[in-house]
């Protein structure tokens, strides 16, 4: 099992495990507890699931900007493109690109440790750019979950042609929406991350991989400074 997988279903049974109900709660409570538990569990093992797929994802973000994620397995690797960067991931490198100005400028340095997931900071730079990980939404709704006060609603639509479940977060650390496919990929958000209003929904998916989607770009400006690199 990917060490992936293994860390998120991980995720959720300690989530479950927070919220059993003890002797002084009502049936009430562990309704709520129990329904809570659920939503999270399930939502994490979609997203969870889309670890091990190989697809691409186009996002729509207000102002008509777009972002963009793509991903492929043997070996696993990802590519998070948002207005004026890309961050991307595989076993080689972390590369981070800016591409604001004439020309793309990327920095490589050393990856994740193997079979590790990448942590919620890997992709700050993307959040500020308006593009909401799958990591980072699990992270909400984890801690959504473990808010004795959050009050989560679920629903479904259909985002860019495909079925999704969704949530309605209310919580003291800020309100959110979040969708997510029945493939597994993050449909749609709404809310604030890292205290930034941010919102997207899906606007194309495909279970298909473009060549080179997880190379520089060609006319890019590479510094490569990994560990032992000239």
């Amino acid at each position: 099992m990917p060490a992936a997988s293994t860390t998120l279903r991980m995720l959720a049974v300690s989530v479950i495990a927070s919220l059993t109900v003890t002797g002084c709660q009502t049936f009430e409570d562990a309704g709520v507890a129990m329904g809570r538990s659920e939503l999270v569990n399930d939502l994490a093992a979609r997203l969870d699931r889309a670890l091990e797929l190989t697809y691409s994802a186009d996002y729509q973000l207000p102002g008509g900007q777009s972002a963009a994620i793509v991903q492929a397995q043997d070996p696993a690797r990802s590519a998070y493109t948002y207005p004026g960067g890309r961050l991307t991931v595989t076993p080689e490198a972390v590369t981070r690109c800016t591409t604001t100005g004439s020309r793309p400028q990327c920095t490589l340095v050393a990856p994740p440790t193997p079979g590790s997931k990448p942590t919620v900071t890997l992709f700050g730079e993307a959040n500020q750019q308006g593009l909401v990980t799958p990591p980072v939404v699990i992270g909400l709704l984890s801690a959504a979950a473990l808010d004795p006060q959050a009050v989560i609603k679920q629903s479904d639509t259909t985002v860019a042609g495909h079925h999704a479940a969704c949530v309605e977060v209310q919580s003291s650390s800020g309100d959110f929406t979040a969708c997510v496919t029945t493939e597994g990929v993050l449909g749609s958000f709404a809310g604030p991350v890292d205290g930034k209003p941010m919102e997207l929904a899906l606007s194309r998916y495909s279970a298909s991989v473009d060549r080179g989607a997880f190379d520089p770009p060609a006319d890019a400006d590479v510094v490569d400074r990994r560990p032992g690199r000239p």
